[in-house]
C-alpha cells in the first residue's frame, strides 16, 4: 500500500501529526494528495544531491500540476481547486534556478511521513499485545483473511519456482546450442552429451509440468476464494447496506471487502504475467509433448474469466441516491439534485483518474402501461479517482445530478399494466465503467437500489414507506414490480423496522413494552405476536378503523414529532411514548400520588403527546387522569418541558395546583426535567417580550363523567396573546367580550378513557389569579386597549357544562 494511503488510515492521534506536518507552507498537502503516486515514486533523496536530476524532477513536479489542473477542469470541480493548483505551480517556480532545494523540502516531508507511519504501527504493537482481536470479526472472516493470505505467499512462492525453471532451461539451452556448435566428437562422448541433455529435458518436463500443476491448483484456490466473495461476503455487505439505509445500525463499510478483492485481483494478474513468462519459454524451447504448448491456453482462460468475474462483482454502489432534504435515500425528487457514490473493489493507483463513469436510469425499463421515464441531467459522467473517499478507495462520487420526467410519450403503451401508485412505481439507477489494465478490458455495470421519484413533498412520507416495505422484504434490486404483489410481513420483521426508524432518527428505539403496545393496536391482544403478519395495503394504505389515517401516517407522524420537539426528552428515556390506555392505569394506580408518564396520542395523525397522572380521592380511591394532547403547533411555541414545570389544574375555590410530582416510576419531576428547563424566571422568559408574565398552562378540574362528551372551545374562535390573557379573536367577539361556546363541536379521542382535561389559557403574574378569574371581561377589554399585538398561542377547550372560569 502507497505511503500516503496508509497515512489516511491512520487514528485521529496520528492524523493530527500529519496536519501538523503539513501547516508548514514549504509544501501544500493538496499537491502531495493530488500527485501522491508520482511523489511517492521518484528519487528525491538523490536528485537533493543531484543538480541535473533535481531539473528534471522539477520540471516533471511542474508537468504533472498541469495535469492535474487539466483534470480539475475536465471533470468539473470546482473553481477553488483549479485556483489552488495554479498557485501551488506559480509558488514553486521560485525554486527556478535552486531546485535542489524543493527536492530536499519533499525528501524531508517524506521522511516525516514515515517516522509518523512507524510510530503508528509501534503503537498498534502494543495494542495488540494488550487488547484481544476485535469481536467485530467473525471466524469466517478471519479465516477468509488467512486464506488470502495464503494465495499471496504461494503467488510468491512460484514467481521463485520460475526463476529456477528459467535457470534450467537456460541450461539445456546452453547446452544443446554447445553441442550443435562442437565439431566432431566420439561416438562415446556424443552419446554421453546426448544422455546429460536427455536428462536436463526430463528435468525441464517435469519442472514444467509441477508448476502447471501448481498453477492449476492455485486457480482452483482462486475460484473458492471468489465464489466466497461474491456469493457470501458481497451478499451479506449489500443486505446490511439494505438494512442500514432504511435505519439499522449495521456496518456498511467496504475497506475489508476493499482489501480482499484487491488481494485476490493482484493474484490473478500475477498469474497472468506468469503465463505471459511461460509464452516466452515456450518461444525459447519446445518439444514434443510439451506440457506449456497444450496446458497455457486452457489455464489462460481460466484466469481471464476469474478475473472478469470478480471485476464485475466489484463495481457497487457505494452510497445508495439520496437528497439532501429527504426523507430518506432513495426517495429522490424530480427537478431536485441528489448524489451517489460509486466504489470499484479492486484498487489499483495506475487506475487513478483511468475509469470514466456513466450514469443512466431504467436501463432495462419495464414494458409496462403507465410507467414513467425519466433523463438524468447534470454532470453523468466522472472519471474514478481516490481523493474523493475518506479511505482512498477507488469512488466516482456524483453529487449533483437531477431527474426529469420525459412528457412525450412518457407513459409509454407497453403490453401490461400495473395499478400502481406514484410512490410505489420504482426505478433503477444504471452505472457503467470500462476497466483496461495490463491488457485485460471488461465492461463493468452496476445499480441502485430502486428509488422512488416524487414531484411534491407531501409526496415523501408515502414514497419513503415504499422504500421501507421493499428493502425490509426484498433483496432483488431488479425486482421493480414489487408492491404490485408484495408478500406480508412478519411481526418480528415490522417490529424492527418500526424501532430502527427510531434508532436511527434518535438515538433510542423501541423496547419490547413500547412494541407490544404497536402490536395490539394492528392486531388485538394476543398471546404472541411472532406468526401474525400484516399487508403493504394494511400499513400504508388502508385508513385505520375510525379516522382519516393509515398506520404508516399514524407512526410516522409520531417519528417527526419526536425528531423536531422531544428529542432530548425521548433520548433519557422520559417519554414511555407506546403504551395503552389499559397498561397505563395498572402502572400509575400503583403509584403515589402526582406519578405521572407521558404517552402518544391513539388518534392524531401529525402526532401528539399528552401526560396522564394518579391523584387519589378521601376515601383512597385511585383515579387516572390524563390531558388533552400537545401536537406540534404547541410544541412550536412552548417547549414540552415547560408545559410539564409549570402546567396547572384549577380545584376548588379555583386554586391553581400542579398535579405532577413524579415522573414514572418515582423520579421527582425537576430531577427529571430540569436540564432542560429554558425559563429560569420571568426576566429572562424568551417568550414574553412586553411586561414580566410567565405563560402557564391550566385546566379547570373537569366534573363530567369519564367517558361523556365534552364540547370545545374552538382553536378559531380564542387565542392567547404572549403577555397570557384570553383575547376573542374576531371583531364580532371583541366588541362584545363574549367568549363563544360551540355545543355542536364533540370531543371523542379515543385516548381519553380516563378524565380528560382542556389546558386553558395561561395567567398574568402582574394581577391576581382571584381577580383574573373573577373578572374577565374588565381584562379583556383592558388588555385589548393597551397591550401591543404579539403573536398569539391557542387557547384550549372548556367543559360545554361549565362558564368561562
Amino acid at each position: 500500500m502507497a505511503q500516503w494511503e496508509k497515512l489516511q488510515q491512520l487514528d485521529n492521534l496520528h492524523l493530527q501529526r500529519v496536519d501538523e506536518l503539513y501547516s508548514h507552507e514549504e509544501f501544500p498537502m493538496d499537491v502531495r494528495h493530488y500527485l501522491a503516486p508520482w511523489i511517492e515514486s521518484q528519487d528525491w533523496h538523490k536528485a537533493a544531491q543531484d543538480q541535473s536530476a533535481a531539473s528534471i524532477l522539477f520540471q516533471s513536479l511542474l508537468e504533472n500540476l498541469d495535469t492535474q489542473h487539466s483534470r480539475f477542469v475536465q471533470e468539473g470541480e470546482c473553481f477553488l481547486k483549479q485556483r489552488n493548483i495554479r498557485r501551488f505551480k506559480q509558488s514553486f517556480q521560485k525554486y527556478q534556478e535552486q531546485p535542489w532545494i524543493l527536492a530536499g523540502i519533499v525528501w524531508w516531508f517524506l521522511t516525516k511521513e514515515q517516522e509518523i507511519l512507524e510510530a503508528a504501527q509501534l503503537a498498534e504493537q502494543v495494542q495488540m499485545l494488550q487488547v484481544q482481536q476485535s469481536p467485530v470479526d467473525s471466524d469466517s472472516q478471519r479465516n477468509l483473511q488467512g486464506r488470502i493470505t495464503e494465495l499471496k505467499r504461494k503467488v510468491q512462492d512460484m514467481e521463485h519456482n520460475f526463476k529456477c525453471l528459467e535457470e534450467q532451461q537456460d541450461e539445456f539451452d546452453f547446452k544443446y546450442k554447445t553441442r550443435s556448435m562442437e565439431g566432431n566428437v566420439s561416438k562415446e562422448e556424443s552419446l554421453q552429451q546426448t544422455k546429460i541433455l536427455q536428462y536436463l529435458l526430463n528435468r525441464l518436463d517435469t519442472s514444467r509440468k509441477a508448476l502447471l500443476n501448481e498453477m492449476s491448483v492455485l486457480l482452483d484456490a482462486d475460484e473458492e476464494l471468489i465464489t466466497v466473495l461474491v456469493r457470501d461476503e458481497l451478499a451479506e455487505w449489500q443486505r446490511r447496506q439494505q438494512k442500514a439505509c432504511i435505519g439499522a445500525p449495521e456496518d456498511t463499510s467496504l475497506n475489508k471487502l476493499e482489501g480482499w478483492f484487491t488481494m485476490v485481483a493482484d493474484c490473478l494478474f500475477h498469474l497472468r504475467k506468469f503465463l505471459r513468462k511461460i509464452d516466452e519459454l515456450h518461444g525459447k524451447v519446445t518439444y514434443d509433448h510439451d506440457p506449456f504448448k497444450t496446458q497455457k491456453p486452457v489455464l489462460q482462460r481460466r484466469v481471464d474469466s476469474l478475473l472478469t468475474a470478480l471485476l464485475k462483482s466489484s463495481f457497487v454502489v457505494e452510497t445508495q441516491p439520496s437528497m439532501p432534504q429527504g426523507k430518506g435515500p432513495m426517495v429522490l425528487r424530480t427537478n431536485v439534485q441528489f448524489s451517489v457514490k460509486t466504489r470499484l473493489l479492486v484498487k489499483f493507483t495506475e487506475l487513478n483518474h483511468a475509469m470514466k463513469v456513466t450514469v443512466s436510469i431504467d436501463r432495462e425499463a419495464p414494458q409496462v402501461k403507465g410507467y414513467r421515464r425519466f433523463n438524468v441531467l447534470g454532470n453523468s459522467s466522472k472519471f474514478m479517482n481516490m481523493t474523493e473517499s475518506a479511505s482512498g478507495g477507488m469512488v466516482a462520487d456524483f453529487r449533483h445530478l437531477t431527474l426529469k420526467e420525459q412528457k412525450a410519450g412518457g407513459g409509454g403503451k407497453g403490453i401490461n399494466e400495473l395499478s400502481l401508485s406514484v410512490t410505489e412505481e420504482l426505478h433503477v439507477i444504471n452505472f457503467e465503467t470500462l476497466f483496461e489494465l495490463h491488457g485485460l478490458s471488461v465492461t463493468l455495470e452496476a445499480s441502485s437500489l430502486p428509488v422512488v421519484i416524487i414531484s411534491n413533498s407531501s409526496q415523501q412520507q408515502n414514497a419513503w414507506a415504499s422504500v421501507l416495505w421493499f428493502n425490509m422484504l426484498c433483496s432483488d434490486p431488479k425486482n421493480i414490480a414489487f408492491l404490485a404483489n408484495s408478500p406480508v410481513a412478519t411481526w418480528p420483521q415490522l417490529a424492527d423496522l418500526l424501532s430502527w426508524q427510531f434508532l436511527s432518527t434518535t438515538k433510542r428505539g423501541l423496547e419490547d413494552d413500547q412494541l407490544n403496545m404497536i402490536a395490539q393496536k394492528l392486531f388485538g391482544k394476543q398471546q404472541s405476536y411472532d406468526t401474525c403478519t400484516i399487508s403493504w395495503a394494511r400499513f400504508s394504505k388502508e385508513m385505520v378503523p375510525g379516522f382519516n389515517f393509515t398506520f404508516w401516517a399514524w407512526f410516522d407522524g409520531i417519528l417527526v414529532l419526536v425528531k423536531n420537539y422531544l428529542e432530548n426528552l425521548w433520548n433519557d428515556g422520559c417519554i414511555m411514548g407506546f403504551v395503552g390506555k389499559g397498561r397505563e392505569k395498572t402502572l400509575l394506580k400503583k403509584k403515589q400520588m402526582g406519578t405521572f408518564l407521558l404517552r402518544f396520542s391513539e388518534s392524531i395523525k401529525d402526532g401528539g403527546i399528552t401526560f396522564s397522572w394518579v391523584e387519589y380521592s378521601v376515601d383512597g380511591t385511585p383515579n387516572v387522569r390524563t390531558v388533552q394532547p400537545f401536537t406540534k403547533g404547541d410544541l412550536s411555541q412552548i417547549p414540552f418541558s415547560e408545559i410539564i414545570r409549570n402546567f396547572q389544574i384549577l380545584e376548588a375555590e379555583n386554586v391553581p395546583v400542579n398535579p405532577l410530582k413524579f415522573l414514572y416510576p418515582s423520579v421527582p419531576k425537576d430531577e427529571a426535567f430540569g436540564k432542560y428547563y429554558t425559563v429560569k424566571n420571568t426576566a429572562e422568559n424568551p417568550y414574553i417580550k412586553y411586561i414580566k408574565t410567565k405563560l402557564v398552562f391550566v385546566s379547570k378540574e373537569n366534573t363530567l363523567e369519564a367517558k361523556s362528551p365534552m364540547s370545545t372551545l374552538s382553536d378559531r374562535d380564542v387565542t392567547v396573546p404572549m403577555n397570557g390573557l384570553c383575547t376573542p379573536h374576531s371583531e364580532e367577539a371583541a366588541a362584545s367580550s363574549d367568549v363563544l361556546l360551540h355545543s355542536d363541536c364533540l370531543f371523542s379521542d379515543m385516548d381519553d378513557a380516563t378524565d380528560l382535561l382542556s389546558p386553558l389559557c395561561t395567567v398574568d403574574l402582574e394581577q391576581s389569579l382571584q381577580e383574573y378569574m373573577n373578572d374577565v371581561n374588565l381584562i379583556l377589554s383592558e388588555d385589548q386597549a393597551a397591550a401591543p399585538a404579539p403573536s398569539d398561542l391557542a387557547c384550549y377547550s372548556l367543559p360545554c357544562s361549565s362558564s368561562l372560569f
